[in-house]
């Protein structure tokens, strides 16, 4: 058969009872009648629960024209807390992106007593209330600390909690790729010589890398969202303020534009930076 013969050769498309339909190569598949309503419930589902909340607060930050919408996030309040979320939500991202590439990679190719409880206390942080979370940073932290480390009303303490409450996204994408890899390429590269070293950074940690990428990207969205761990250890306090207790307490005094525009702000920025890693990650899986 000529390459031509195989680029417009009809595919057989099963239908029902079995008998085949033929489709030409190359022709547009049209969507059925029950394909196009589950595609328009999906579109509706996510508009109602995902765009159209977006869209109102961003027609909220602009209540005042785009001139109030600079003067609201340039203030000295809101940039402040901008920045402090941006910073401290990156650094959290690149500690988890490290360690917890070493906390999957050791559950996956180790075995160790305990093993199963350490699996087990990774996924708290998912299952605890935020406030919760806050309230046992506050008790381990906070003024009176049993272990002497007070970290209360410090920046130190914003990040330690939204370490805590991030820590499964890295490990629990990064696992089922470790465990999926075969160990051969492993084994040949060290019994050609490679020292283990070697062998992550040029076998394993190409094979991981999306998975990290993709597991920083939903840290990040935590991070720049968080609220209750993060009220009770920063003690309200101006230097403590994330962006989302700067809008919480503008709602609170009425400033409701205010607060969109800082939410709008923060929304902008992880597109921005869950588009990077999603850029990243694609270009990782083209490279295989």
């Amino acid at each position: 058969m000529t390459t031509a013969e195989r680029t417009t050769a009809p595919a057989a498309v099963t239908g029902r009872g079995g008998r085949g339909r033929a489709v030409e190569a190359g022709s547009t598949v049209r969507f059925g009648p029950v394909s196009r309503v589950g595609l328009g419930a999906a579109v509706l589902w996510m508009s109602l629960l995902v765009l159209l909340p977006l869209a109102a607060v961003v027609v909220a930050s602009t209540e005042n024209g785009w001139s109030g919408f600079w003067d609201s996030i340039t203030g000295p309040g809101a940039s402040s807390a901008l920045r402090f979320t941006i910073a401290s939500s990156l650094l959290v991202c690149a500690v988890n992106a490290v360690m917890g590439t070493l906390v999957a990679f050791v559950l996956v190719r180790d075995t160790f007593p305990g093993k199963r409880l350490v699996e087990l206390i990774i996924d708290v942080p998912f299952a605890l209330p935020t406030i919760v979370a806050g309230l046992v940073m506050n008790t381990l932290y906070g003024t009176e600390s049993p272990i002497g480390i007070v970290l209360y009303g410090q920046r130190a303490g914003v990040v330690v909690a939204l370490m805590f409450v991030t820590l499964p996204f890295v490990v629990r994408t990064v696992q089922p790729v470790l465990m999926s890899m075969e160990r051969d390429v492993e084994e040949a590269a060290t019994s050609l010589g490679a020292g283990p070293s070697t062998v992550f950074r040029r076998i394993v940690l190409p094979t991981i890398l999306p998975a990290v990428a993709a597991g920083t990207a939903l840290a990040f969205a935590r991070a720049m969202g968080e609220y209750g761990s993060v009220v009770l250890i920063g003690g309200q306090l101006k230097r403590t303020q994330t962006s989302s207790i700067f809008a919480y307490n503008q709602i609170q005094d009425g400033n409701l534009a205010d607060a969109a525009a800082t939410a709008t702000v923060l929304l902008v920025v992880a597109v921005l930076v869950i588009g990077g890693l999603d850029l990243l990650q694609r270009w990782v899986a083209r490279r295989g």
